[in-house]
């Protein structure tokens, strides 16, 4: 029956991609000498572990709408999932590598996604959790089939700037905010009524007003002062 382990090697931002995606180099060892495995399902699962480095004052701002204030952090700041592959490792003996391909998104209902893009700087460890199932030749080369025990699991660490470059490729200097469609109407009626040309002068025209409806009047702040 085979022994597997695995390592993560080599990560970096894939070029030409149809989508923004990171390549994670994996390797795989049998430590069952001259076995020869015909093939594996592989399971991967992908967790980001937030706990463990240090953030700026610009992180925690932007880490805010996902963990809260920084003096929570001990009890908000948990695993966070990021993704599930399934990967087909071909026939080997002894070792092998094959690439795992993580699809990058800016989808900001996604949890992980969020937690990307608050980072501006340093390093993110991220955990591989592996099953799935293998099939080998015994001693007499008859097929076998056995199950990857849940404990094999591997580790590596992901640059924010490599997300970043697997992001910018596709879309530079750009972010995606995904709307509910009666929302997205009373935008465009708004637009398409004020002959607004540009949606980002639309948002930007939005949240001018909002400031200005937030900022104290003259009258508030010359009341303040009289009590003071």
């Amino acid at each position: 029956m085979p022994d597997l382990s695995f390592r993560i090697g080599e990560v970096q931002a894939m070029a030409d991609a149809a989508v923004p995606t990171i390549t994670a180099r994996l390797h795989i060892t049998n430590a069952v000498a001259n076995e020869a495995v015909q093939s594996i399902v592989l399971n991967c699962q992908l967790q980001l572990q937030p706990l463990g480095r240090s953030y700026s004052t610009a992180e925690e701002g932007r880490l805010l709408d996902l963990f809260g204030e920084r003096e929570r952090w001990g009890r908000t700041m948990k695993p966070l999932h990021w993704m599930n592959l399934v990967v087909k490792v071909p026939p080997f003996t002894g070792d092998t590598e094959v690439d795992l391909l993580l699809p990058c998104s800016l989808d900001f209902d996604v949890a992980a996604n969020k937690y990307f893009y608050g980072l501006e700087r340093g390093f993110i460890v991220v955990d591989v959790m592996f099953s799935g199932t293998v099939f080998h030749s015994d001693e007499h080369g008859a097929m076998r089939i056995a199950q990857i025990p849940w404990d094999r699991e591997a580790r590596f660490q992901l640059q924010v700037e490599t997300w970043r470059q697997a992001i910018d490729a596709h879309y530079p200097e750009s972010a995606w905010l995904r709307l509910p469609r009666e929302t997205f109407d009373k935008l465009y009626e708004y637009k398409v009524r004020r002959g607004i040309p540009a949606w980002p002068q639309v948002l930007n025209q939005l949240l001018d007003a909002a400031e200005q409806d937030d900022a104290p009047s003259e009258e508030v702040i010359s009341a303040k002062g009289v009590v003071q």
